[in-house]
């Protein structure tokens, strides 16, 4: 929203001159990023490029210099970083689940935001159907596979309704099988959906099954920036062009 409430036209999130430093080292440069309203982007590259850093620094998580917007406005106080946790969810490789039942973990993220009565009921049981997770709303946190509480801590993320949706290697830890199902899932529930996501992965397949968008990272820097299509057919560099066709990690 801009300042008068009214939504703006730009990217829901943008960044300038970002730079995240651990100690004197510089693990993050980034002269401008923009992620567009309800896209699928994805950060891609090989372990260690800085992808993981980048999302937090643009969620608020990670101490940076350089400017980032959100809907239009600065973020630049613990206030406006407290609005921008509020208008945006995460999810990550590991699943953290409170010990309590399916439902009651896609509760207490509506909880959270003050949501509660008929309208908590309304918005979990629709955020269990669309991750295919209803028939498990009265399982406990024990009894899950890796799937299925990774579905879990989807379908608490969407529950939210939020602008972004950041994804830090969420089906790293899945086998392939399930992995592919979620996707699958994913797929069909972010094109039904107008909430924008941030996607961190090394994996080449999911970027190019998932992204409407590829950010190319090495050592913390911007090397390609485009769709998948032009990544893959005009590699900006040697490295990005073994990545991107081979799926292996670009040699040293």
């Amino acid at each position: 929203m801009g300042a008068e409430g009214e939504p703006t036209d730009g990217p829901i999130i943008a960044a300038t001159d970002l730079v995240v430093r651990k100690g004197d080292r510089v693990v993050v440069d980034v002269a401008r990023f923009a992620l567009a309203r309800g896209e699928v982007h994805v950060l891609l590259g090989p372990n260690g490029a800085g992808k993981t850093t980048l999302l937090r620094a643009l969620n608020g998580l990670e101490r940076a210099s350089g400017a980032i917007e959100f809907d239009g406005r600065p973020v630049r106080s613990n206030r406006d970083r407290r609005r921008l946790r509020r208008r945006t969810a995460a999810v990550f490789q590991q699943a953290y689940l409170l010990a309590t039942t399916v439902r009651g973990n896609v509760e207490s993220g509506l909880r959270v935001h003050g949501v509660h009565g008929d309208e908590l009921r309304v918005r979990t049981d629709r955020a269990l159907e669309l991750l295919g997770i209803a028939h498990l709303a009265e399982r406990r946190r024990s009894g899950l596979s890796g799937g299925e509480a990774q579905r879990v801590s989807v379908a608490r993320a969407l529950a939210t309704d939020p602008a972004v949706l950041f994804l830090d290697e969420p089906m790293a830890s899945l086998d392939p099988p399930t992995r592919r199902a979620l996707a699958a899932d994913l797929q069909r529930i972010f094109s039904q959906l107008s909430t924008a996501v941030l996607w961190v992965t090394h994996d080449t397949t999911e970027a190019r099954n998932m992204a409407d968008r590829v950010t190319f990272l090495e050592q913390g820097r911007v090397v390609q920036d485009g769709t998948y299509a032009e990544v893959l057919t005009h590699p900006a560099t040697p490295a990005v062009a073994e990545y991107v066709n081979d799926g292996r990690e670009p040699s040293p």
